[in-house]
């Protein structure tokens, strides 16, 4: 719940941002306040994130037919991390030209340069506020209908603790109390 309230406060603030620009957001004291918002919303968003992605790794969530629920909420987490590179890309300073010209090298070296100019403020601004919250969007709202549909997965010794409560008669449940 925590990443999913973070996720509303990241679509908030950035949309307040989008609508008056990156001047607003440098110059404005109102606009830094929204610019902060927007940053420890998604630092916020990827702390609940990554514990949820942690748990759900340790209690094998992806066990009875929940393998698809378990892929959704790991793509939603990659193309997060994404809208997070685009964002950083944004900051329009000197840290974010300097990671936006080794990312443009590295794409370049992979053969994909021609369709991604991670240096062109505006593509990046289009990647940033427009396609990928809209992917996060879909896919966490697949990933909670998933989770709606499928359950959450039981523990990984529920079957055995079940069939001992079961066992057991009221008799000697109040005689382990006394």
């Amino acid at each position: 719940m925590g990443a999913i309230a973070s996720l509303v406060f990241v679509i908030g603030s950035g949309a307040v941002l989008s609508l008056n620009g990156p001047m607003w957001w440098h110059l404005s004291p109102l606009g830094h306040f929204f610019n902060s918002l927007h940053l420890w919303s998604v630092e916020f968003f990827f702390f609940f994130m990554v514990i949820h992605l942690w748990a759900k790794f340790w209690m094998a969530a992806w066990r009875g037919n929940r393998a698809l629920t378990w892929i959704t909420g790991v793509v939603s987490f990659a193309v997060s991390i994404v809208a997070g590179f685009t964002g950083y890309l944004l900051q329009t300073n000197f840290d974010s030209q300097w990671i936006a010209y080794q990312a443009k090298d590295a794409l370049n070296a992979s053969g994909i340069g021609a369709w991604f100019n991670v240096a062109n403020f505006g593509q990046m601004f289009m990647w940033h506020i427009l396609l990928l919250p809209i992917a996060v969007l879909v896919i966490v709202a697949l990933h909670v209908l998933l989770v709606r549909g499928h359950g959450v997965v039981p523990p990984l010794d529920a079957a055995e603790s079940d069939s001992q409560l079961r066992e057991t008669t009221p008799t000697e449940a109040t005689s382990r109390e006394a």
